[in-house]
């Protein structure tokens, strides 16, 4: 019984992999912006310069929107994500320039390889320990080739708790998604309660991110070897300002 418990324990602890494979995941966020993510791509490239033949590792990339764009632009782009139906969908645009691959950021993925790794979207803080945030940084820091760059795009905390929206109903079709915010523990929790109204069924999940500050991505950097270089705010690249940018989006280099 003990071993159930603690197995079960488990479970709870990874709720993205239940929620990042399930249709009503891809359901509540089917509507992100195409047009905005193009736009901070072509932002970031020219920010970046990469040479023509530059490789490139999209780390929980997702249905592989960023990785598409890259690879289109000509670079040889990698898409990993822990998700599997996202995986499979991703898997239809593959091409010569562009693969995808079921992989847990916590374990190593190719060392001293890629050019350029990108972290977007909020796509860290998932875990509860230190060592497994540590390990997904490290697993970036390890991909990329001496000199490489990593650029990982978070939200910024402290604008976030200020802005905070502790209820929102949101309908798409014959679901309804009733969400709850709040921050718990150093932790940004959001419970999704969902109501299926052709199936008469209803579930909840519930997402938990670390409320992360630069503070301590500049500790956490520190400890992989990388050299912070710039940061910015948001996706059109204005300065990082603590209390109303949007984002934190932070660059840097392997040492």
């Amino acid at each position: 019984m003990e071993v159930f418990n603690e197995l079960a324990v488990e479970i709870q602890k990874q709720w993205f992999k239940d929620w990042f494979n399930s249709p009503y995941y891809h359901l509540l966020y089917n509507n992100r912006d195409n047009a905005e993510a193009a736009t901070f791509i072509d932002k970031l490239l020219n920010y970046l310069h990469p040479s023509a033949n530059s490789t490139m590792l999209d780390v929980a990339c997702g249905t592989g929107r960023h990785s598409s764009y890259l690879a289109a632009k000509g670079y040889t782009v990698t898409g990993i994500d822990l998700s599997i139906r996202s995986i499979n969908i991703a898997k239809k645009l593959e091409n010569d320039h562009l693969s995808f691959y079921q992989h847990d950021m916590r374990l190593p993925f190719r060392v001293n390889y890629f050019d350029f790794v990108f972290n977007f979207f909020t796509s860290f803080g998932y875990f509860d320990t230190e060592r497994e945030n540590e390990n997904a940084l490290r697993t970036m820091r390890n991909a990329l080739k001496p000199g490489g760059c990593l650029v990982l795009d978070y939200l910024n905390s402290p604008y976030v708790k200020n802005n905070l929206v502790p209820f929102e109903v949101k309908e798409t079709g014959d679901v309804v998604f009733d969400i709850v915010r709040e921050v718990n523990d150093g932790k940004f929790q959001k419970q999704i309660n969902i109501l299926d109204r052709s199936r008469l069924y209803r579930t909840t999940f519930t997402e938990n991110v670390s409320a992360f500050t630069l503070h301590d991505f500049e500790e956490m950097f520190a400890h992989q070897g990388l050299q912070i270089t710039d940061i910015f705010g948001d996706y059109h690249f204005n300065s990082y300002d603590e209390q109303h940018s949007p984002r934190l989006i932070i660059v840097a280099t392997k040492h």
